[in-house]
């Protein structure tokens, strides 16, 4: 009797659970209904009461839209080596080379590299760095409109990493407004727009984290801002604005070990940018000065090797080009400079940069240390060979 009972209540157990099962999977509301009704007669929401079209507090939308159109992308592209010592090789007309290979081959498979860059004039002019455009056989620039057009390079300064391009186009984007760099002050807000990884536009914030920066090994002459907004590898030739969406800056450089931002950025000034493209603009090259030596910084082992006081402030002169400016100056190896027109020079940096403000055809007086004598030279400024190696 009682196993009978048992049996009965799994039964009912049993049928009572397939109905609530087909219920609930079929007409869940039958279930739910009451209570779902109830919780959303109870809901109130609180929704915002402006338009949508307001400017959140604090915003930098104004300065990232008007600037952001003046931003380019930049594909540039060169065929790989064709040829071994400027020779066809024989070979490309094999049969089992065309096989293989095509009649192209693997190494005229062009290579391409991207970067950003910024249209400073109605004209067309475009800043950007060398290293993104630099052996370039074909170089392409996206607008931010979406259209696309060819550019050709006017001219590039590889020893501050700065190219000038042109693109023949009409009705371009407004040009970005160039700042002056003496409003620019460590802590202030700062907008980076560039092409980060070929991922399309994009605007990344930070402050100034330093200024004048230089002895980082980037560039032969470097005066960089420092900036804590996320720049990454396609950054490079973008656009560092201010708060008014004012050009304060050519993207550069990132410090990292691992290739992504790390938070230090570095960007070329202005100043010096603006600098550069215009003599570029108006000779096709940036003409510097240059007296044709091998300077070396003076450690405390050289101080201490050349029995000089241990305040000695200069520079080594390792090595003198033969016939050159401070050759035909009375300028000899071993000879300490440390003075350029009264001027102290600390080290290399200071040295580039003395030399190169004086122009080609000027003097430059250069006060030496020559077997522990103060010397006075008159030396002649000659031009810097394009990306020189010697000052």
């Amino acid at each position: 009797m009682i196993k009978r009972l048992w049996l009965l209540f799994a039964q009912v157990i049993t049928v009572l659970l397939a109905v609530w099962f087909i219920v609930a999977t079929l007409k869940p509301s039958w279930l739910t209904g009451v209570q779902i009704s109830s919780l959303v007669d109870n809901v109130n929401l609180k929704e915002a009461s402006y338009d949508g079209h307001s400017i959140s507090p604090g915003s930098h939308y104004e300065a990232a839209k008007r600037s952001m159109p003046a931003v380019v992308n930049i594909f540039s592209s060169k065929a790989l080596a064709k040829s071994l010592n400027g020779k066809n090789n024989a070979h490309r007309n094999e049969p089992w080379y065309q096989f293989f290979f095509g009649e192209q081959g693997p190494e005229d498979e062009p290579s391409t590299s991207l970067g950003s860059g910024v249209l400073v004039s109605p004209e067309g002019v475009i800043l950007t760095n060398h290293h993104v455009v630099a052996g370039a056989d074909d170089i392409d620039i996206a607008l931010s409109d979406g259209r696309k057009t060819k550019a050709k390079v006017i001219g590039s300064d590889p020893d501050t990493d700065i190219a000038v391009l042109k693109i023949d186009l009409k009705q371009l984007p407004p040009p970005i407004t160039l700042g002056k760099i003496e409003s620019v002050h460590v802590g202030d807000i700062v907008l980076a727009i560039g092409n980060p990884f070929g991922v399309g536009q994009t605007v990344t914030s930070g402050i100034v984290s330093a200024l004048g920066r230089d002895h980082l090994g980037i560039n032969t002459f470097e005066n960089f801002i420092q900036t804590d907004a996320a720049i990454n590898p396609g950054n490079s030739g973008g656009a560092l604005v201010d708060t008014r969406g004012h050009l304060i800056g050519i993207n550069t450089a990132i410090y990292s070990q691992s290739g992504g931002s790390m938070g230090i950025g570095f960007a070329i000034p202005v100043n010096l940018a603006k600098q550069v493209m215009e003599s570029i603009l108006t000779n096709g090259s940036v003409t510097r000065g240059w007296i044709g030596v091998e300077p070396q910084n003076l450690s405390k082992e050289l101080i201490k090797s050349f029995n000089l006081p241990s305040t000695t402030v200069g520079v080594l002169l390792s090595g003198v080009l033969e016939g050159g400016p401070a050759d035909r100056g009375g300028v000899k190896p071993g000879d300490i400079l440390i003075a350029v027109n009264e001027r102290s020079v600390a080290d290399v940096t200071a040295l580039l940069n003395a030399i190169a403000q004086l122009g080609p055809g000027n003097q430059a007086n250069l006060k030496i240390l020559r077997k522990g004598k103060e010397l006075n030279l008159q030396v002649p400024i000659g031009k810097r060979p394009q990306a020189a190696k010697k000052q």
